[in-house]
């Protein structure tokens, strides 16, 4: 549970202060960490005295502990160099605080493990309150699901550097639950909802300077009032990270609430999106359109259907627009300036793009 790299850490610090040295093995006599130079125990003695009913002992000069978790399982035996009532005295606080380092990273580890079967729904609901109550984890709490998607940065690396930044807050929760994405549920303190997770969003961008603001994506669901919804804003935020992507490209960070059809058309089966485009666009396809058409496009939807100022901000002359209209409502049978074939053909867009992003990553 604790690396050996942490337990050498903490001898070493032992060490420096006490100016005596230390060994840590496990429960089968093998070393873990040490200070000595040389350390002559026989591997038979360690066996032995964790098999023995005595919690320390001294044994050819040097005093052995034993290290035990919160539930009274042995998972450490401790040594320390020398037989006097000094060293013994400081070998026993040593080995409470290896207890107490046990201790924490259980609870961090066991915490860990519910949150991550709490956001993939892998609990039932009388034991996500049970095990929440034992974790001193408050129930009726307003939260969020954030989930960060870095490309840079393997994803053990983003997870440390996401966690050092809320190390400070014991209320909020960073995990990873697959090789790609770092989640963070996130406790809301102020009535300025929003902003709060906006500010969030922003503070996780900036830990990846170098990755460059295209690079790094933050999305989030809704707020829940309760532990057991937790997995509901996790399912958001999945499905606003994925729909950010397809139809939000220029936008970093991206809400559930942001979606709109978005949201539905991500949920279509790929045949029939194929049968509404067939019969929208008929034999030509939209990225067949020129640059030109989608740009017009785009920009007139943009200005909500307004002819002149579209015009104006394309620099091109009123009837110049009207051209183009008339001529793409001659190849689609829509004629843009129409609200209802405009939405109609703003839907069939978004479905085209959906597509595209479905087979160019072959889901």
């Amino acid at each position: 549970m604790i690396s050996n790299q942490i337990l050498q850490t903490t001898i070493e610090g032992l060490k420096n202060i006490a100016r005596i040295d230390f060994c840590i093995t496990d429960t089968e006599g093998k070393a873990l960490a040490s200070t000595f130079e040389a350390i002559e125990i026989d591997e038979a003695d360690v066996l032995a005295f964790v098999s023995s009913p005595a919690d320390s002992q001294e044994i050819q000069g040097y005093q052995f502990f034993k290290v035990y978790d919160d539930d009274d399982q042995l998972e450490y035996a401790l040594i320390a160099s020398g037989g006097t009532d000094d060293v013994y005295t400081i070998g026993k606080i040593a080995a409470y605080q290896l207890t107490n380092l046990l201790v924490a990273y259980k609870e961090r580890f066991d915490k860990d493990n519910f949150v991550k079967n709490l956001l993939l729904d892998n609990l039932l609901l009388v034991d996500i309150f049970n095990r929440a109550k034992k974790l001193h984890i408050g129930t009726d709490v307003k939260r969020v699901v954030m989930i960060a998607e870095t490309f840079a940065e393997t994803n053990t690396v983003a997870l440390e550097k996401i966690r050092e930044e809320f190390n400070t807050d014991t209320h909020d929760f960073v995990t990873a639950v697959d090789e790609k994405d770092v989640i963070i549920i996130k406790e809301l303190t102020t009535k300025k909802e929003v902003e709060e997770i906006e500010r969030t969003a922003k503070a996780i961008m900036q830990l990846f300077p170098s990755t460059g603001r295209g690079r790094v994506r933050v999305a989030y669901g809704t707020r829940v009032d309760e532990i057991k919804d937790v997995s509901r804003s996790y399912k958001e935020a999945r499905m606003a990270l994925d729909v950010g992507k397809i139809f939000f490209g220029d936008k970093p960070i991206i809400s559930y609430d942001q979606l709109g059809i978005g949201r539905i058309i991500y949920q279509l089966p790929i045949p029939l999106c194929k049968m509404f485009i067939k019969e929208i666009f008929k034999s030509k396809a939209p990225e067949q359109f020129d640059e030109e058409t989608i740009t017009t496009i785009d920009k007139f939807f943009e200005n909500s259907l307004n002819v002149s100022e579209t015009s104006r901000q394309l620099y091109i002359h009123r009837n110049t627009l009207v051209y183009r209209l008339d001529k793409l409502q001659k190849q689609t049978g829509l004629d843009l300036r129409i609200f209802e074939d405009a939405i109609t053909f703003k839907i069939a867009l978004m479905v085209a793009r959906y597509m595209k992003y479905m087979e160019d990553y072959d889901f």
